[in-house]
């Protein structure tokens, strides 16, 4: 009896089964473009116009701390630094151009909340990097 049963319960749950599935189509797939967030939003330029002018405030405080003879903490930009003004250009363009890339990078691969925190953590590093210069030369 209780095989019977059990047979019974299986046939009906395969039936209400084959009941759901057959009343109507998948809705489509959520279009790719409704979703798509543009990279130069307001939010995005504000953050790389600060994060560049806090870019060109490190370069020239780094230099005037050079010229009071005060040393390049970073040993990836010291190479640069040492090498004047050019070299500063150089190392402050290829740094900046390495923090566009990443947040560019998070964008394209659709991590939108951690493009967002991502340029705000390096404009805050990079206005900590300034305040640290501005109270070392004084």
């Amino acid at each position: 009896m209780k095989y019977i049963l059990s047979i019974l319960l299986l046939c009906a749950v395969a039936h209400a089964e084959a009941m759901a599935t057959a009343t109507g189509p998948l809705p489509d797939a959520p279009n790719h473009h409704f979703f798509y967030r543009p990279f130069w939003t307001s939010e995005n330029k504000a953050g790389f116009s600060i994060l560049g002018s806090l870019v060109a405030a490190d370069a020239i405080t780094t230099q005037r701390g050079l010229s009071q003879g005060i040393r390049e903490a970073n040993p990836l930009m010291r190479p640069f630094v040492t090498r004047g003004a050019m070299g500063e250009a150089a190392g402050s363009a290829l740094g900046f151009g390495a923090g566009v890339g990443a947040v560019y990078l998070l964008h394209r691969s659709h991590h939108y909340k951690a493009e967002r925190i991502t340029l705000r953590l390096m404009v805050g590093g990079e206005g900590a990097f300034v305040a640290n210069n501005i109270a070392a030369i004084r």
